[in-house]
């Protein structure tokens, strides 16, 4: 589907920010024009799709929506059929069910790709949509052409988190604990979307022999993500390529999106060639 979409971002110029160059955040609201939903997997699963060409599909992180890859959707929708959507218990994606996994998430946006009549796609993930995309590739291999997945991790610890944060998370469940019990399905709604980071992922290295498509790993020199573990998730992946974002935190694809579009779109295009990290 080719739509216009000037109408609906917002372009501001924002100071200067450590480490960038001028930085031009976009704001997005949805396009109730082009909306979509698609019941799958027992819930109904909101999409937009902009710009023609092969599909490329962008999951979202924790606690967020599509709005996350605003200053990603004009350039990729000039050369690719974009697909966003809202993830299960996110956004205008309402979920009746009680908890959520990562592979349940997967799962999903496998169902969708299939409603859409689409047999496989790039993909771009980022937090817990780089998760996403790496379940996406282990359980359904056949679906991913190739992945990009910026500030992923593998465990829910001080190992696949820094210690500061890994701490914060702990500070936070103890304060859901005294507000127990949950009554608002808006609360239960956030406190299962907690609760999925906090005792989760749980990937083995070893599982990501599973992948089969080239990967390219991302993060942040200054990630949530300690460096050492996001090099490790790159060197498991047979076809894996690592890049470590230069004056960044967790939101690469923000602090650096001209960069960060450039760099992903060259790998999209190019043909795999091997390199040691």
């Amino acid at each position: 589907m080719k739509q216009g979409i000037g109408a609906f971002l917002l372009w501001l110029v924002a100071a200067l920010m450590p480490g960038c160059a001028q930085l031009r955040v976009a704001t997005y609201n949805y396009n109730d024009a082009v909306g979509k939903y698609y019941t799958i997997r027992g819930f109904r699963m909101y999409t937009e799709v902009y710009g023609q060409g092969q599909p490329l599909l962008m999951i979202h992180g924790n606690g967020g929506d599509m709005s996350a890859f605003a200053n990603n959707l004009p350039y990729f929708s000039k050369k690719y059929k974009v697909i966003l959507a809202d993830s299960r218990a996110h956004g205008r994606s309402v979920d009746p069910s009680d908890s959520l996994s990562f592979e349940m998430m997967a799962d999903d946006y496998s169902a969708l790709l299939s409603a859409m009549h689409i047999s496989s796609a790039y993909v771009l993930g980022w937090s817990d949509g780089g998760i996403i995309a790496l379940e996406l590739a282990m359980r359904h291999p056949e679906k991913v052409i190739k992945l990009a997945s910026t500030g992923a991790n593998l465990s829910a610890d001080s190992i696949g988190l820094r210690p500061d944060v890994w701490r914060d998370g702990v500070r936070d469940y103890n304060a859901w604990q005294k507000r127990m019990p949950l009554t608002g399905d808006k609360e239960k709604n956030d406190y299962k979307v907690f609760m999925l980071d906090y005792e989760q992922p749980n990937i083995a290295f070893s599982e990501l022999r599973k992948i089969q498509c080239p990967s390219l790993i991302i993060g942040g020199d200054n990630d949530l993500i300690p460096v050492a573990h996001t090099r490790q998730i790159a060197a498991n992946i047979r076809r894996g390529e690592l890049w470590i974002v230069p004056n960044s935190g967790h939101a690469t694809l923000v602090d650096h999106s001209r960069a960060f579009n450039r760099r992903v779109e060259a790998f999209f295009r190019k043909p795999y060639r091997h390199r040691r990290h």
